[in-house]
């Protein structure tokens, strides 16, 4: 069952409305397929009208469905032969960020994301996304493997940040984020990142510094989240709608000046609303991003993330 945004209210009410009427139909004798047919017509039209006119507020909040896609959702339906490798060889293994070797399609990958999970126990098991310093470590193992193995990296991201508790800063999270960072950049193999939901701050950055970075149509990307940003410049959340406005937070403004390179169009009304179409989506562009790779030499991908790095903000 679909748990509606505050947005989506009209077509909560339409779709309620032709439950009932299905509900009815089913147990007299009153042919009313026509209009049922009807308000299914204008409900898909008011959705469709709705989602081509998201605010950058309106975005974040699908971005946050607790029912949209995550990591362990993908790996289910675009790759294949996943295989978990845990632990950073220092302090332990973190469940926020995921990854192993993986197939997409008939090629082998190194897989890494976050995962938010999906009900109060995953969520807490996952510490609702949010890597702490041994995740990103664990990345960098990752990483450092995919290149000896001359393997691609695709990473998944959906955090809203690095975790900002007392144990993870001491533990090294702004070090550890950093070498993360460093890491991506100098992979002698292709890199491919998605932003699949929320992409918050340097936690996200750690995992998306490639040469080729992908966006879902509705999710963010962000140096602070909306209601962190209004509470420093406006002193209460209350101006979140605000600031996702002022902060270009969505995939349209962000591959307008260049911050990412590509859209992946979801389902109309959302990829929590048909998450199978939305994963066949993003396996068939990540693939489309590794064939134009393939061909270069380390040097060649090291040069296009420093040149992708350097020129944002440059117009």
């Amino acid at each position: 069952m679909i748990s509606y945004l505050e947005f989506e209210k009209p077509v909560a009410a339409l779709e309620a409305r032709i439950a009932e009427l299905r509900q009815t139909a089913s147990q007299g004798d009153v042919d009313i397929t026509a209009e049922i047919k009807r308000l299914e017509t204008k409900s898909a039209d008011l959705l469709a009208s709705t989602y081509a006119a998201l605010t950058p507020w309106q975005k974040t909040q699908v971005a946050r469905h607790p029912m949209r896609p995550h990591f362990s959702d993908f790996v289910s339906t675009v790759f294949s032969g996943f295989m978990p490798l845990g632990g950073d060889r220092y302090f332990g293994d973190d469940q926020a960020i995921i990854g192993g070797f993986a197939r997409l399609g008939d090629r082998r990958v190194m897989l890494i994301g976050h995962e938010k999970g999906n009900d109060t126990q995953s969520r807490i098991k996952h510490n609702f996304g949010m890597g702490k310093p041994e995740g990103y470590r664990k990345a960098i193992r990752l990483m450092d493997l995919a290149g000896r193995f001359g393997l691609p990296v695709v990473s998944l991201v959906d955090t809203s940040g690095a975790f900002p508790g007392v144990e993870a800063e001491e533990r090294g999270q702004a070090e550890a984020i950093a070498r993360s960072t460093e890491a991506c950049l100098a992979l002698p193999v292709p890199m491919v990142s998605v932003i699949v939901g929320e992409g918050g701050s340097g936690g996200a950055v750690a995992l998306a510094s490639a040469e080729r970075v992908l966006m879902m149509e509705h999710a963010i990307y962000s140096v602070i989240s909306p209601e962190g940003c209004a509470s420093i410049l406006w002193r209460t959340s209350e101006k979140a709608a605000d600031a996702a406005e002022a902060m270009k937070v969505t995939a349209q403004d962000l591959l307008a000046l260049g911050v990412i390179d590509r859209i992946v169009k979801e389902p109309v009304g959302g990829a929590h609303r048909n998450p199978a179409a939305a994963a066949a989506a993003l396996g068939k562009a990540v693939g489309e991003e590794l064939d134009a790779l393939s061909g270069l030499s380390p040097a060649d991908l090291r040069q296009r993330r420093e040149e992708r790095f350097l020129k944002i903000g440059q117009d």
